[in-house]
């Protein structure tokens, strides 16, 4: 049985049937009345922020409270666009800074990325983006510690806890933990967290003609006020999104370095398909597992296919292929092959710092994540074959 117990509380609000009402030009306006800011940046955001509403009304098959969540959401996302637009226009100097040679975690999903993310996130070089910041990665008005954005964020980890206790056996999300950058892109609605998270196909094939660009660069802009906040000398970013992104990386990061992760597919794509039925169950009651375990191997199959040709068509570009066996079997050796691929230090010091952030992040720290392939009618072979360039370019341990 992959459908866990709803909580009541939200089975009550579903029962009643409240009507929540998406309308993207409601919802910009609110967000301008509530901050009192009115200029969103460049970018399609209307017509972007239309079509993904539209998409949801009609084909996403929400629960009320998914509705509501949802809603909520948007207006965050919208209010932070208006703070940061703000923001720059106060401290125009925040667009001069660079950001140098990041460090890129990229590979499929559940093949160790988090884990390795917060491992080395924990050196003191290296700068990444916190839970807490990427809900508002702009200070807010009388927050001079942060303690607004952190408890919204302590909140919001509660709140994900609730609505779906199973989650964070798949993948936690802790307040202060490093988080996946794709947030960030989200701010401009133009990535895979739609995609993940509920069924909305004409919107997902319409984000898929769009310049890829657009969403790195803003991304890139927020890094920059993040940046300004809490300056060190180097980000570590992480997001299996970017795997299909290695020409846009190249572009809008021309001296980031990549670090690729890889796993059997096999242990992949169940793993995977399990956590998106999980965050897609948070607003629908119609979650078709078989569809949406088949369309993200296909997504996945594309992404690994578009990364392996730029590889391989860019020779120069730098690249670490790091096996999730060996990570599990020696952590301490593969990271000091990425601090010697990064160019940063490793002495002991490092060592410890990281020693101690593993022992706080252990596997089955929030319970045991059970999946299998037939839960979402793949077979073996099905999957072998799919992932056959995969399995013959790395050696799958």
């Amino acid at each position: 049985m992959l459908a866990s117990k709803r909580p009541f509380l939200i089975s009550l609000f579903n029962t009643i049937g409240f009507k929540i009402k998406l309308n993207a030009d409601d919802l910009l306006n609110k967000a301008k009345q509530k901050t009192g800011l009115n200029d969103f940046g460049k970018g399609n955001l209307h017509e972007t922020l239309t079509r993904l509403i539209d998409a949801i009304n009609t084909e996403a098959q929400m629960h009320p409270f998914g509705r509501f969540i949802t809603k909520e959401r948007i207006l965050g996302i919208l209010q932070n666009r208006l703070h940061l637009e703000d923001l720059i226009k106060r401290h125009p100097a925040i667009e001069n800074i660079e950001i140098k040679t990041p460090l890129i975690i990229t590979g499929l999903q559940r093949t160790g990325t988090t884990r390795l993310h917060r491992l080395l996130a924990a050196h003191p070089q290296l700068r990444s983006l916190s839970s807490w910041e990427a809900l508002n990665p702009v200070p807010l008005p009388y927050d001079g510690k942060n303690k607004k954005r952190i408890n919204f964020a302590k909140t919001a980890e509660r709140a994900l806890r609730f609505m779906s206790p199973d989650f964070f056996a798949i993948h936690p999300v802790e307040f202060e933990a490093p988080e996946e950058d794709v947030l960030l892109n989200e701010m401009t609605f133009l990535s895979a967290v739609s995609e993940a998270t509920m069924y909305v196909p004409s919107f997902v094939k319409w984000v898929s003609k769009q310049d890829p660009v657009a969403p790195y660069q803003y991304m890139k802009r927020v890094l920059k006020v993040l940046q300004w906040q809490n300056p060190k000398e180097h980000w570590v970013l992480k997001t299996p999104e970017h795997l299909g992104q290695m020409h846009t990386i190249q572009k809008v990061f021309p001296d980031a370095k990549v670090v690729h992760t890889f796993r059997d597919p096999l242990k992949v794509i169940p793993s995977f398909s399990s956590m998106l039925y999980h965050s897609n169950r948070i607003f629908s009651d119609e979650v078709n597992a078989t569809r949406l375990a088949k369309h993200w191997m296909n997504k996945d199959v594309k992404m690994l296919k578009d990364a392996m040709k730029f590889w391989q068509a860019n020779p120069s570009f730098p690249v670490l292929h790091i096996s999730y066996t060996d990570m599990v079997k020696d952590y301490q050796k593969e990271l000091k092959r990425i601090a010697d691929f990064a160019q940063i230090n490793w002495t002991n010091a490092e060592q410890e710092a990281v020693t101690q952030i593993d022992n706080l992040n252990k596997q089955y720290k929030y319970g045991i994540h059970k999946y299998s392939l037939d839960q979402f009618n793949l077979t073996k072979q099905e999957v072998q074959n799919n992932f056959d360039f995969y399995y013959k370019e790395f050696i799958i341990k």
